[in-house]
């Protein structure tokens, strides 16, 4: 069965080659044989032919395919068009197909995952105690070294442990001691800190986030932000992990530990990459967040009024990283 919506363009009688134009990952290899449609339906622009498979249009992930992978054009080596001619329709092709997905896109579910990086920390207690308040999930990414600085922070961790809306995943043992470079050069010992933090946490999720890195490797994707890290991400996932990253950051103030942006900026920043369909999967965004941002009231209360935001103006559901991406 044929996967996918090709839109084709006809340029002459015998069809000689492919040329592929894909989003921001991968390519979807069609051979001409398998072009066998179960529906043809004319679209308005003048020599263009949509052909819709009705298994392609129900399966999982269609839709995020699509965004991806706007184009597919067969050419006509024999009759072939100058490549001005040919770039002006891709464009145009683009914009239409994706037009149509984010229609379609913007009627379904969408997903946001608030992610807490570096707890146990002075601020874990209250991120605990508002995911309760305010009934929505969190994901926390644990440094190990962390929950042996205090009993404190043991009975933190703990508790993180004990809320059902809480899952916690593994952010390393040492946070790279802060000194990225340095840590991963060494990819062996960095993925041996990983393999360390998940034993002494007891994480049950093979899910990790880097340190100082905003690297992605998961299912089909893999996406490095910088080089030096990919080494160390690349043997987590041989070993079966998955990386994720993050498409917002609420940014903390180094001084005084609190949240740089106003709430008014991240949430205008959740709801352009949702409708935008910019992050890393369309109708999935993640925010990043450290637990130390919240260990005053001030800081506290920025975050109830972020969540109070999101849950009365969408309907955003707020899910655990390990249920991350969504595809429609």
């Amino acid at each position: 069965m044929w996967k996918g919506i090709i839109s084709i363009f006809i340029l002459g009688p015998i069809v000689a080659g492919i040329v592929s134009f894909t989003g921001c990952q991968g390519n979807m290899n069609t051979s001409a044989a398998s072009l066998l449609p179960d529906t043809v339906a004319v679209d308005s622009v003048a020599g263009l032919i949509d052909i819709i498979s009705e298994d392609t249009v129900k399966k999982k992930g269609y839709l995020t395919e699509r965004w991806r992978n706007p184009v597919q054009i067969l050419v006509d080596t024999l009759n072939p068009i100058s490549k001005d001619s040919l770039d002006r329709f891709v464009r145009t092709e683009r914009r239409r197909v994706r037009d149509s997905v984010r229609g379609e896109l913007n009627k379904l579910p969408k997903h946001v995952y608030f992610t807490f990086d570096d707890g146990p920390l002075i601020g874990s207690s209250a991120i605990d105690s508002i995911s309760k308040a305010k009934n929505v999930k969190i994901s926390a990414f644990l440094v190990g070294r962390h929950a042996k600085m205090s009993k404190r922070l043991k009975r933190d961790l703990q508790r993180y442990k004990e809320n059902y809306l809480v899952e916690c995943y593994n952010h390393s043992y040492t946070h790279a001691g802060n000194r990225f470079t340095s840590f991963y050069s060494n990819p062996v010992s960095a993925y041996e800190d990983f393999e360390k933090n998940e034993l002494d946490l007891e994480l049950k999720h093979k899910i990790v986030r880097l340190p100082g890195r905003n690297i992605w490797i998961y299912d089909d994707i893999r996406r490095i932000d910088l080089k030096s890290g990919a080494s160390t991400a690349d043997m987590l996932y041989t070993n079966g992990y998955k990386i994720y990253g993050w498409d917002v950051e609420w940014r903390i103030h180094g001084a005084s530990g609190m949240p740089v942006q106003p709430v008014n900026e991240i949430y205008t920043r959740i709801r352009n990459y949702m409708d935008n369909k910019s992050s890393m999967e369309p109708n999935n965004v993640v925010l990043l967040m450290h637990d130390d941002m919240f260990q005053s009231k001030k800081g506290q209360q920025l975050l109830s009024s972020l969540i109070d935001t999101i849950q009365t103006t969408t309907d955003y559901k707020f899910e655990f990283i390990r249920d991350y991406p969504f595809r429609y």
